[in-house]
């Protein structure tokens, strides 16, 4: 969610659920435990060979998203972009599960002072890891300002901070560009104004689902869609600086709405959603 010239800090309020320090003086709000029969773990060992599915949520049980599985960051304030969404928490307005996927809806909606609402979940305190295959079969929401986003980060940026724990943007998509999908690194090597990515035209990406990738090992990231490689990271000095990914990463999903990269939000917007099958870890 990092791009030229915009950098991302986290503004989040606080609700009536537990919550943690996200690493830049917000919170995470967390659901509270529940007797879930949608564990993520599949209990599977790892060969090192990024066969094994170790993690995964099949979004196959109808209502809210599994509270063992994500959490959400919940405010506004622009998030560092300018960004005209309220992230609310767990609202099925903005965030269900129906018929095995996971809809995740940025709305036109008077809400706390945004004109906007929509989800951002990650599985922080949930769910990290480092080196593996991920795979996320998702169709991208149509009309201009939106903007969502399949990420990681550091799971150290609660020690850390932001760009030294890494952040990792696995897809991208800005609804004034339809069609045009975006991978990213950003480090203390390169964020913001200097980040390392490219870009990749998929003509269907708001009608049909692809499957938007990485494959993370020691020696490089590279970012696919449906299996075939566009953008691999891999420095050849690694050193802390550009190569902090040797931590462990959580994983996020969301929406935002207009802001520096988002942009102008026409008036006649009034929702459009993501749709995910599954999000898939493998190592």
């Amino acid at each position: 969610m990092f791009r030229p010239f915009f950098i991302l800090t986290f503004s989040i309020l606080l609700l009536n659920c537990s919550s943690s320090d996200d690493g830049n003086g917000g919170e995470v709000i967390t659901p509270p435990s529940e007797n879930s029969t949608c564990p993520a773990g599949t209990g599977n060992t790892p060969t090192g060979n990024n066969d094994v599915l170790i993690w995964a949520d099949e979004f196959n049980e109808d209502g809210s998203p599994c509270s063992n599985n994500w959490t959400y960051n919940v405010g506004d304030n622009g998030w560092g972009n300018n960004e005209k969404q309220y992230y609310k928490f767990n609202d099925p307005d903005n965030v269900i599960i129906e018929d095995g996927l996971l809809k995740i809806t940025a709305r036109r909606e008077d809400y706390r002072g945004a004109e906007f609402t929509s989800t951002r979940m990650l599985t922080q305190d949930k769910f990290s890891f480092t080196y593996g295959k991920v795979e996320v079969r998702a169709k991208l929401p149509s009309g201009g300002g939106t903007w969502p986003a399949i990420w990681m980060l550091g799971e150290n940026i609660t020690s850390v901070g932001w760009p030294e724990c890494g952040e990792i943007d696995i897809m991208e998509h800005v609804g004034n560009r339809p069609g045009w999908t975006s991978s990213a690194i950003h480090n203390n090597a390169g964020h913001g104004g200097g980040y390392f990515g490219e870009e990749q035209y998929i003509q269907d990406a708001t009608s049909e689902f692809h499957i938007y990738g990485i494959l993370w090992t020691p020696e490089k990231i590279e970012f696919t869609v449906d299996g075939v490689e566009h953008f691999t990271y891999n420095p050849a000095d690694k050193n802390t600086n550009n190569w902090p990914y040797t931590a462990k990463q959580f994983l996020i999903l969301n929406i935002a709405m207009g802001g520096d990269l988002g942009g102008n939000i026409p008036s006649s917007f009034t929702e459009s959603t993501m749709e995910i099958d599954y999000v898939r870890v493998y190592q």
